[in-house]
């Protein structure tokens, strides 16, 4: 047992570690905000009072989406369905818009709209509003605290993508790096399962998101991943022809991955192999390009603005990533278990990376632009503030790149002329491609040099560490105590040179803190892909309900949110309150009162209060009624003339603890 693979089992095992730490604390975050459709406006609208029940209920989102028999739901004030079931496609142009009918002769009441469907870009999206016929009323709709795409399962799901992205990155980059840095690196053993562990990580990656897109987009249930109904249904979708593809270009890989450590790697002949290598290159290209194309076909790149020039970049920035981090990667292994790394592929693969990089950086810049477009959303947005740590990631991997090219430049200086009795002490550390070592034939970190075959030179030091005895012939118990014996020179000696060579020690520990941060970039962006861009985000708030605050826009609904602590037990939480159509005359008040994790919170009281006092007019007290958990309502609130309102509201969540809250608002 040598002393290297150990110290590599503990530094991949820091990665892992670090690795789930990071992914579980970003799914954990994201959850709330993976929509990346929002819906921009509805008919009736939320909270409306409507004298006379409406024929139908629309619904506009800001992009397209996919729509099925039950993703609108309209539920009357007893919890039964009102609508016809029969979704309209009622899209125009750049207007996304779904209606479904409603039933004849419904009574006066609170009617609960709940929808449900998935994004352009392959993630569910779900949300639910109330609008009244006649008059407010009672209902005992309860709708559903999960939400879409939450629970086991989307954790399940999360981890599922994060595979394959670290995955693809392994098998793309690990072949680019033995193809284009490290020819003989394809018959050495750690290298080969390096990079078949990352072609049946991402397989085994696609066949789960597979089987959880079913529960992922639907009904959140870990058991019907295996519902076959609902996996026929994936297929037809895009989401699942591109997994599907996916995994067709997958045994294309791995055919390409069986030449490369097969006949490739046994190829004598330089022409032969020279050839065969092209042959690789250009296939192995195109099949790489052709994995990259899914994610781009079914997720950010495919919809928004510039869709036909956005999916070839988004391909591009794929493969930059595989072929620096997961070259990086095989780079790592290499010098933990394979002690005659050439010096000169460490260069080349320098070369590749600088040429990643600015690859990166030039579709980086482009993506940031189209899903940004933004200051305010680069810094306002989760994505934005997302995008901003990927950016200082990407520095600082940048940074210790730099430092390993210094070391890799020192690596290529010619190594000083060894004498004859340093000849074996210098034959370990970074030899120029020469006889294979034994460890390319799989024996790894501990296989022996070939100056040690049959163990070796005898040292000085070690009695009894040479020839066989002859005695120790006819006694195995005293055989096995040499080879022992034998097995610790060698592996003395294999640490002497390692750490005779202060060049190769610099470079493993710059590359191995390359690789954690690279472990901590690519969950930030899995975490990216799966977030409603900034862009998105931006419009879909200026096409929905106004601004709050004293610049809110004049004729359209007054939507504020306040922030309360009566200082007594339960005592924190929101109110959203809503003032609509929010300008001059009769409008129909709503607040929502929320606890700090968003659930409804049911408090004893809540009073109203509105004052102009530019105009010394109020305050105009207002009484609003509950209608259930957590929301109260009040219509026909009159606004006598125009300015800027205070509205002050008052919570009580027990007998003694209230508090006050205010804030101003325009209205026209």
């Amino acid at each position: 047992m040598t002393t290297t693979a150990p110290r590599l089992g503990t530094a991949l095992a820091r990665l892992l570690v670090l690795a789930a730490a990071l992914l579980g604390t970003l799914l954990a975050g994201a959850a709330p905000a993976s929509a990346h459709a929002a819906l921009t406006g509805s008919d009736p609208k939320d909270g409306a009072v409507v004298a006379t029940a409406p024929k139908e209920v629309n619904l506009t989102f800001s992009e397209q989406v996919a729509m099925s028999p039950d993703s609108i739901r309209v539920l009357d004030p007893a919890g039964r369905r009102a609508d016809t079931g029969e979704i309209r496609d009622l899209c125009s142009g750049s207007v996304v818009r779904y209606g479904v009918g409603l039933r004849a002769g419904l009574p006066d009441g609170t009617y609960t709209v709940a929808w449900q469907t998935v994004s352009a870009d392959s993630h569910p999206i779900a949300g639910a509003f109330t609008f009244s016929i006649g008059a407010p009323s009672t209902t005992s709709v309860a709708l559903p605290d999960r939400t879409p795409g939450g629970g086991i399962v989307g954790v399940l799901y999360g981890i599922a993508r994060y595979l394959s992205y670290a995955g693809f990155a392994v098998l793309v980059g690990g072949g680019a790096f033995v193809l284009a840095c490290w020819p003989r690196g394809a018959s050495v053993r750690p290298v080969q399962q390096t990079v078949v562990r990352g072609w049946l990580t991402l397989t085994g990656a696609t066949l789960a998101l597979l089987l959880l897109r079913n529960p992922y987009t639907g009904s959140g249930e870990l058991s019907d991943a295996f519902d076959l109904a609902g996996l026929k249904a994936v297929l037809e979708t895009k989401t699942g022809a591109a997994l599907t593809s996916r995994l067709l270009l997958l045994g294309a890989a791995a055919l390409f991955v069986a030449v490369l450590f097969g006949a490739y790697a046994r190829r004598t002949d330089p022409k032969e192999k020279k050839d065969l290598a092209f042959g690789l290159g250009l296939g192995g290209t195109v099949v790489a390009a052709g994995i990259a194309g899914t994610w781009a076909l079914a997720e950010h790149a495919s919809t928004g603005i510039q869709p036909g020039i956005a999916m070839p970049v988004d391909i591009l920035h794929l493969l930059a990533v595989a072929a620096w981090l997961g070259g990086l990667t095989v780079l790592l292994v290499a010098l933990y278990r394979a002690p005659s790394l050439d010096r000169r592929a460490v260069a080349r693969f320098s070369t590749v990376a600088l040429g990643s990089v600015t690859v990166l950086a030039a579709t980086g810049l482009y993506q940031s632009w189209r899903q940004v477009g933004s200051w305010s959303a680069l810094t306002g947005t989760r994505y934005g503030q997302l995008l901003l740590v990927k950016v200082g990631l990407v520095a600082v991997l940048v940074g210790i790149a730099w430092i390993s090219r210094r070391w890799t430049r020192r690596l290529a200086d010619p190594a000083p002329a060894a004498t004859a009795a340093d000849e074996p002490e210098a034959s370990g550390a970074l030899a120029a491609e020469a006889k294979p070592e034994p460890e390319d034939e799989g024996a790894g970190a501990g296989a022996v040099e070939p100056e040690t075959e049959g163990a070796g030179a005898v040292e000085p030091e070690t009695e009894g560490a040479g020839a066989v005895e002859p005695e120790a012939e006819a006694d195995p118990e005293r055989a096995a105590q040499l080879a022992r014996q034998r097995a610790a020179v060698a592996t003395a000696r294999r640490k002497r040179e390692r750490d005779a060579d202060p060049e190769r020690a610099g470079l493993r520990r710059s590359v191995l803190t390359e690789a954690a941060v690279a472990v901590v970039l690519l969950a930030v962006t899995t975490i990216l892909t799966s977030t409603e861009p900034g862009r998105t985000e931006e419009e879909a708030g200026r096409a929905g309900t106004a601004s709050s605050g004293p610049a809110a826009v004049p004729d359209r609904p007054v939507d504020i949110r306040l922030p309360f602590d009566t200082g007594g037990v339960d005592g924190k939480g929101v109110v959203r309150l809503s003032l609509d159509p929010g300008r001059t005359g009769a409008n129909a008040l709503h607040i929502f009162v929320e606890r700090p994790n968003g659930k409804p919170l049911d408090v004893p009281e809540i009073k109203v209060a509105l004052t102009l006092e530019a105009k010394d007019v109020g305050p105009l007290p207002v009484a609003p009624d509950r209608i259930q958990t957590g929301h109260w309502s009040a219509s026909g609130v009159q606004i006598p003339m125009p300015g800027d309102w205070k509205i002050q509201v008052t919570v009580r969540t027990s007998d003694i603890d209230q508090t006050t809250i205010d804030k101003n608002v325009k209205i026209g």
